[in-house]
């Protein structure tokens, strides 16, 4: 069986067989034991994915990590939520919408430096004394 590489729900890259809907049709028992084994089978139509066969444990975790995600996702963003609705927060977006441009030219450049500064404290690579 030739196999077909897909990012799965955890991110990873994982390789699935692949086999031919006239092959799902006359050989279901063997393919469903091999999809049980090995999560997942995609089902082709003239060469082509069409549909895919999962173990029942390979969809649940997909359905446990999506819901899980949908979750994460709504905690993460009440959270910035709040932090914007802060009396500073509030103080720092008024001041940035009143701000001149000149105002805005020199704290991009300050964030600019700052930005800089902070990449250029990486320890550099030094000769070792065998080298020098």
């Amino acid at each position: 069986m030739p196999k077909l590489t897909f990012r799965n729900s955890h991110g990873q890259l994982v390789d699935i067989s692949t086999v031919a809907a006239t092959q799902v049709k006359n050989e279901f028992g063997a393919i469903l034991e091999h999809t049980m084994h090995n999560g997942a089978v995609a089902i082709t139509r003239h060469d082509r994915p069409k549909a895919v066969l999962l173990s029942f444990a390979e969809f649940e975790s997909l359905v446990r990590e999506r819901s899980r995600s949908l979750d994460d996702l709504n905690m993460e963003f009440d959270g910035l939520l709040a932090r914007m609705q802060t009396p500073e927060s509030r103080k720092g977006v008024e001041a940035a919408f009143n701000a001149s441009p000149a105002q805005l030219g020199r704290a991009a450049g300050q964030a600019g430096r700052t930005h800089h500064a902070t990449k250029r404290k990486r320890p550099r690579h030094r000769p070792s004394a065998a080298r020098t």
